[in-house]
């Protein structure tokens, strides 16, 4: 009896030491333990289980592309501004400024959380005061407003916008082309205006050309529509000076929309692209979206 009851304490340490190890293992060095369990990275009492190691993991993938990014920028990013939009909790703002900016010494960059619903603002807000990230700024604006936000530097270096619905990805992209940001990081969400118009005009491309068989069944039509909006984003961002590269944010197992639009500025306008781009417009009947969502000069 004396010899069981005396092992238990042992065992129950043995545990809580294997966690610690875990954890120190998975974590970086200095990462906010309080931070990630705010955002429900890791459980209340600060551990990882099954699910946060696989949040985890998403999270420092997307990091690492951002991470590239920043050290590209002049004095490795140091002081650097990066504008999230669509920010939602902006629990990306947060990791990228935990894991980058507050762990380097001298940094001066800024990360701007734009966000239209007001009460994750606030929140937001709080959260930063509570932890000591005086460099983090929250705006209740919507993407068109935050362009021409006083709060808001006249150049952002780096923009992100992270599963942003429909519209919300062109808005980004329009906002960075006016901010003349060095980079975007772009994950596009549930596109569905390319697919309506796909839609108005079936009939006519049904009767015109056989590639409008790519889009006649309605489940098609919604494929084939986000699957546009994205290359047109991209000869769109290559015609304004953007090299990009295109590849996954996560396993499709953890999720569909999973494509990571990554832009860097170069300054090259392509005029093959700008040439593409027209070209597809007409070629699916979309030539009104080059009056609006992708204008050229």
């Amino acid at each position: 009896m004396n010899t069981k009851a005396a092992s238990k304490p042992v065992t129950k340490t043995n545990k809580a030491a294997k966690a610690d190890a875990e954890l120190a293992d998975a974590l970086r060095p200095g990462q906010s333990v309080e931070l990630l369990k705010e955002l429900h990275i890791l459980t209340r009492e600060g551990r990882l289980n099954q699910d946060s190691r696989r949040k985890l993991k998403q999270v420092y993938h997307l990091f690492q592309f951002i991470e590239q990014l920043l050290r590209e920028l002049p004095e490795e990013g140091a002081g650097a501004t990066l504008a999230d939009h669509g920010a939602g909790k902006s629990y990306l703002g947060f990791i990228i400024y935990d894991l980058f900016f507050r762990a380097r010494q001298g940094s001066s960059g800024h990360v701007y959380g734009i966000e239209t619903r007001g009460e994750l603002v606030e929140r937001s807000r709080a959260l930063a005061q509570r932890l000591g990230f005086d460099r983090m700024s929250f705006l209740n604006l919507t993407v068109a407003e935050s362009a021409q936000a006083s709060e808001l530097p006249e150049q952002i270096d780096v923009v992100t916008a992270l599963h942003a619905c429909d519209t919300a990805t062109d808005d980004a992209i329009a906002f960075g082309l006016a901010k003349k940001a060095r980079c975007m990081v772009l994950v596009p969400c549930c596109q569905a205006e390319v697919a309506a118009c796909l839609r108005e005009t079936k009939a006519l491309a049904l009767s015109r050309t056989p590639l409008a068989e790519l889009w006649r069944h309605p489940l098609h039509t919604r494929e084939i529509g986000s699957q546009l909006t994205n290359v047109l984003r991209c000869l769109y961002l290559e015609a304004n000076g953007y090299s990009v590269t295109v590849t996954e944010l996560v396993g499709w197992e953890h999720s569909m929309k999973n494509e990571l639009i990554l832009a860097r500025y170069t300054g090259q306008r392509k005029a093959s692209a700008a040439t593409r781009l027209r070209e597809l417009l007409a070629q699916f009947g979309l030539d009104t979206l080059g009056d609006t969502r992708f204008r050229l000069a």
